[in-house]
């Protein structure tokens, strides 16, 4: 009975670290002063090891790990130079890629050591 508790327990946490993360990385970037930067990041690195250790299944690790790196070249095209929003897009893209690097090397990881023990 606890087993099965927990293994329905286990995806729901990984579905709140993806959407706290989410949503902490868009409304910091919108209020960049509300925290300190070390705060945000720490918590959103946390936030991504949780989200890459529990989250993401070995199907579903391609797409994950193509998306992890269109968002991480998305975050550093330099949006800073549109007037108006571009500081928010930015600030919110280097959050967002913040949140979704320690989530990708860990399924990275995952993926490798699967491939390896076929081998």
């Amino acid at each position: 009975m606890a087993a099965k508790r927990k293994a329905a327990s286990t995806p729901k946490v990984g579905e709140w670290a993806f959407l706290v993360g989410l949503l902490l990385a868009i409304v910091l970037g919108l209020f960049p002063q509300a925290l300190a930067v070390t705060t945000v990041t720490s918590v959103l690195v946390v936030l991504g090891i949780i989200v890459g250790l529990v989250n993401v299944v070995a199907k579903e690790s391609h797409g994950f790990l193509l998306a992890a790196v269109a968002l991480l070249v998305a975050g550093s095209a330099g949006y800073g130079i549109l007037p108006g929003v571009g500081d928010y897009l930015g600030a919110i893209l280097t959050n967002i890629s913040t949140f979704v690097a320690p989530a990708a090397v860990i399924v990275a990881i995952k993926t490798v050591y699967v491939l390896a023990r076929k081998a």
